[in-house]
């Protein structure tokens, strides 16, 4: 199945072979650049979307892997992680940071290891689906999988 897919989403096929996930990157007819979109598609609930979310946190990327079902409180996040601030990064700032296209971040395939939070509501469901390095590509894993493949810290993020 790999073969078919994008480069982007090899990368991250491959990241998940290496860290034991058995989930497969399923590749969608239309692009599924939102949690909305992407719950849609697969008709499951949007709170188990895992949502990518990349910001700037005291001068490093930071990655929010959190519930489609609600928003990051940026100011309350920093607040508990004891940071100055967290703001939202650009476009330029995500494909720099991750290699990926917003709308498609998976949470691992980046040039680096990103500091990760993951967003405690995500353990609600049995089964997460988060983006395959494109729009067009998801995969399924369990809260556990997502923490252990990120090196994620669990919290409180909305």
């Amino acid at each position: 199945m790999t073969a078919e897919l994008p480069a982007r989403s090899k990368i991250v096929a491959d990241r998940l072979t290496d860290a034991g996930i058995t989930g497969q990157i399923v590749m969608l007819p239309d692009a599924a650049a939102t949690a909305a979109a992407a719950a849609a598609a697969l008709n499951i609930d949007v709170g188990a979307i895992a949502n990518s979310l990349v910001f700037f946190s005291d001068g490093e990327p930071l990655l929010v892997m959190t519930s489609g079902a609600h928003r990051v409180d940026t100011v309350a996040l920093a607040e508990r992680l004891g940071r100055t601030s967290i703001e939202r990064a650009s476009a330029a700032q995500v494909r720099d940071a991750t290699g990926q296209a917003i709308g498609g971040v998976a949470p691992t395939g980046h040039p680096t290891q990103l500091t990760t939070i993951v967003d405690e509501d995500l353990a609600h469901h049995a089964q997460i689906w988060a983006a395959g390095g494109t729009p067009h590509t998801l995969f399924p894993l369990t809260f556990d999988e997502l923490v252990a493949l990120t090196g994620g810290t669990v919290a409180t993020v909305a």
